[in-house]
This record gives structure tokens, C-alpha cells and sequence, in this order.
């Protein structure tokens, strides 16, 4: 259920929590990181009248009003997720597509090795890094240490 600090915060900003508001929170909270389409077919579970325009600006006047947050997983869309929730990084596994996220103190003396160099300043918040979760690696490790013993493929 949407907490009434959303309805708080929206209204100190001129706002409503609107129907449609409120089921694009909801869906968010619950997904974790998901994307408008996603949000969309959650969404629709319980008001079937909702459309993927309605979501996508759902979904951008609640990031601009810092209730929600997005990152790029990928080449499709921005996966969103609350704001509330600390900053962290994506780690994106490319065998199964678990998203586990990661403190961003993780990757600082990274961040802080790119201003030094570059004077880059990274927005980790929007960082994600793509490998192996801990039980894809495993399986993949078991499977090489098989590869060429007979009676296993």
C-alpha cells in the first residue's frame, strides 16, 4: 500500500495522489525494478482502463518529483524503482537477468579514480555492471570442471 508520505510529499508539491498515481507507486514498490511495461501490466491487474502513455508520464512527473528513479539494464527501456530506497548500483547477471543491487560506497575509490584522472564525475545511481551472479558463475564453473570427463557433456 502507498505510504502517506507519497500523499504528503505530493501535496506539499501541488499535487494529488490520483488513482493512477497511486496503482503506478504500488506497482514500483512491488516490482522492484521494472519497466513502464511492466509497471503497465501490473497496473492493469487491478484497473484494466489504464494505457502505456498514462504510465510513461506517471512514471516521469514521479521521477521529477523525486518519488521514483530509473537506470538503463540493457538496450530496451529504463527500469524504475522507488527513490526512497538508498542509491545503489545494478548488477545485472547475463545468464539469468537477476538485478541484485550494491551499496554505491562499492564502487567510490572507481568514481573517485575517474574525477582524479578525467575530472569525470559518474553518476553511480544510473550504474550498472553486467556479469554473473553468484549461482550462474557456480553453474558455469561446475560445467567446465566436467567439459572432457566421459559420461558428462
Amino acid at each position: 500500500m502507498v505510504s502517506t508520505d507519497w500523499q504528503t510529499d505530493l501535496r506539499n508539491r501541488g499535487y494529488r495522489l490520483t488513482p493512477q498515481r497511486q496503482l503506478v507507486l504500488e506497482a514500483v514498490d512491488k516490482l522492484g525494478h521494472a519497466t513502464p511495461d511492466a509497471v503497465l501490466a501490473e497496473v492493469r491487474r487491478t484497473a484494466g482502463g489504464v494505457n502505456i502513455s498514462t504510465v510513461y508520464r506517471t512514471l516521469d512527473l514521479l521521477q521529477e518529483l523525486g518519488l521514483v528513479s530509473h537506470t538503463h539494464l540493457g538496450h530496451g527501456a529504463p527500469t524504475y524503482h522507488l527513490a526512497e530506497r538508498h542509491h545503489h548500483l545494478h548488477l545485472m547477471c547475463r545468464d539469468c537477468e537477476k538485478v541484485l543491487e550494491a551499496d554505491v560506497d562499492v564502487a567510490e575509490p572507481f568514481a573517485a579514480r575517474l574525477r582524479e584522472t578525467f575530472g569525470f564525475d559518474t553518476d553511480l545511481k544510473h550504474f550498472a555492471i553486467y556479469g554473473r551472479c553468484r549461482e550462474c558463475a557456480a553453474g558455469a564453473a561446475d560445467t567446465a570442471d566436467t567439459e572432457g570427463v566421459p559420461g558428462h557433456s
